[in-house]
């Protein structure tokens, strides 16, 4: 037993002999290493953050919320010219929907719009998120306040010019002072602000209620009537919990039919789209970055185990007059192979570890970024995005 465990030590110090005698040889090595373990964390902390920070973003929601309206969130089978040709939802369907269905929570009508400028005095906030919804999304939503209130009932139905703002307009336009009971300037009309929401950060994606500014969808209506091409309406429906989600879109589905006349041959000229739906859109983006992550990571760890090859078939060719003359003072073939051995362990373990504690910086700073909301910025896919999770019909990933 003591003579394997010298000879053990004789040859985990002849290994550290050779990489001291060999110092830029040892540190490409190590850098091979460390290169190829650094990747697999980096990518697969860059994917575990953006993950979790979208789970975070949907969790104030409601999975079950479905997004009724003539767009699709994900593939369809049917063509694009003949989606082109359906008609927007329009508020007497939202208003009679809204009457008829059975286990309903609460429903909305939002219409999706262009960004604007907003305007108080001499200062000016550009390129902000307009929300026109009805009174009912602060319930589907669940909005909370910094000061004031959301718009009511009355309010909503009369299209009243009052308006909600997010944390950072507020901000930017008063720059510490109350907003509330303030005019403010947007579509050329005046807008008196009634609430100012909490500060939330940066959303799924980039936008967040932080940019946006909610008014009452009426107001638009009145201004601009139910057929203008920039406006794209939407009718957002919370049912009830526990319902059944598959008799619930049924029955939506067939008032819907009816409402619209539509023959029995014809295909659902609408598409009711579940947040369950996008989630699960999500997860499998997610999963295929895992694993093209893999692949990336795998290769760059592979490169790091061929240059240690290398370095070791450089190694023994450059010290076999050593090797002759160990086995001609009686040297074993262990006693050599582990010198060897020792060696490679040695460079893989130092340039683990320093990979190692590279990762921790790594994942720090993806963690700091993921709760600032920035590490969407910097990895995003690319959507056509509409608004505030809007419908997005052309996606490049």
């Amino acid at each position: 037993m003591l003579v394997y465990l010298r000879l053990l030590k004789e040859s985990f110090g002849f290994a550290l002999n050779a990489l001291r005698n060999n110092k830029l040889r040892t540190l490409l090595s190590l850098l091979g290493v460390t290169i190829g373990i650094f990747s697999i964390i980096a990518v697969l902390a860059a994917v575990d953050s953006l993950d979790r920070k979208i789970k975070k973003d949907l969790s104030s929601l409601d999975k079950n919320t479905i997004y009724l309206m003539r767009f699709s969130f994900g593939p369809s089978e049917i063509p694009q010219w003949k989606r082109e040709q359906f008609p927007n939802v329009k508020y007497d369907e939202y208003e009679y929907l809204k009457g008829s269905m059975n286990d309903v929570n609460q429903m909305a009508f939002q219409f999706f719009v262009n960004r604007e400028s907003i305007k108080y005095q001499s200062a000016t906030v550009s390129d902000i998120n307009v929300v026109p919804v009805s009174h009912e999304f602060i319930e589907i939503e669940g909005l909370e306040f910094d000061e004031g209130r959301f718009y009511n009932e009355s309010e909503s139905n009369s299209g009243s010019a009052v308006i909600v703002l997010g944390n950072e307009i507020a901000s930017g336009l008063f720059e510490g002072a109350s907003p509330i009971g303030k005019n403010v300037r947007l579509y050329g009309q005046r807008f008196t602000v009634i609430g100012v929401l909490k500060k939330q950060g940066a959303g799924i994606f980039g936008d967040s209620n932080d940019t946006s500014v909610f008014i009452p969808v009426n107001f638009l209506r009145r201004m601009y009537g139910d057929n203008n091409d920039a406006l794209t309406p939407v009718i957002l429906i919370k049912p009830e919990k526990g319902v059944d989600m598959d008799a619930f879109k049924a029955e939506l589905t067939q008032k819907l039919r009816n409402y619209r006349g539509m023959k029995t041959d014809e295909i659902d000229n609408f598409f009711i789209n579940v947040l369950s739906g996008f989630t699960d859109l999500i997860d499998g983006i997610v999963g295929q970055m895992n694993v093209v992550g893999w692949i990336i990571s795998g290769f760059s760890l592979l490169v790091g185990g061929f240059g240690i090859a290398n370095i070791m078939f450089v190694s023994v060719k450059e010290r076999t007059n050593l090797i002759g003359i160990q086995k001609s003072l009686g040297a074993k073939n262990r006693f050599i192979l582990f010198q060897f051995l020792f060696e490679a362990v040695i460079l893989s373990v130092i340039g683990g570890a320093v990979g190692m504690s590279e990762r921790e910086q790594k994942k720090y700073k993806m963690n700091l970024k993921c709760v600032q909301g920035e590490l969407y910025e910097e990895i995003r896919p690319k959507f056509y995005v509409k608004s505030h999770l809007e419908c997005f019909e052309e996606r490049t990933f």
